[in-house]
């Protein structure tokens, strides 16, 4: 009962105006069940040469590190590209979505011609809670409605985090923002 509750107020929302949008991501994320999560997101130590409000993404720990002031950085836990589909380089946050829809890109339905050509923004979108694009690529940044893949290597190439961390991340992070990401 509370997948079709959630599921029609995903529909209901899809027919605001942008003016309530935010009330309806607000809505949905009220209906988010926390996650135990594989690693904690913590402040840790921060070696790296990169400027705070950067974001750095070492995909052999599966770790994401949101860099702060004074040699800290915020660490979460990400599934990211599995085999054959992982990446490295730098680039930016070009934009950013709250319960964004998602449309597989060509590349990607030729692999699986099964997957929808549109889906909506919601609880059961693979997108998750937020995603933030990553400029010049098709990849994101994204929550995961499969929060058991985060530390995984299972993606197309894009990096995963439960909704809670993508929240948390999509409220630190700013468009344009540098993104580098290691192998």
């Amino acid at each position: 009962m509370r997948r079709i509750l959630v599921r029609a107020a995903a529909v209901a929302g899809l027919l605001l105006s942008a003016a309530t949008a935010p009330a309806f991501a607000n809505a949905l994320d009220s209906q988010l069940q926390p996650v135990a999560q594989p690693v904690p997101r913590e402040t840790v130590s921060f070696d790296g040469a990169e400027a705070p409000g950067t974001i750095v993404v070492k995909t052999s720990e599966r770790r994401l590190y949101f860099v702060l002031p004074d040699h800290q950085a915020l660490k979460y836990g990400v599934g990211v590209g599995r085999p054959g589909f992982s990446w490295a380089g730098a680039t930016h946050i070009a934009n950013k979505r709250e319960w964004p829809d998602w449309t597989p890109p060509p590349q990607m339905l030729k692999r699986r011609p099964d997957l929808p050509r549109h889906m909506a923004g919601g609880i059961d979108n693979p997108l998750g809670a937020r995603a933030m694009y990553l400029g010049g690529t098709l990849y994101r940044i994204h929550g995961s409605n499969e929060p058991d893949t985060i530390g995984q290597a299972v993606s197309s190439g894009c990096i995963r985090m439960t909704n809670d961390d993508v929240i948390d991340l999509y409220s630190r992070a700013k468009v344009g923002a540098r993104v580098v990401v290691t192998r």
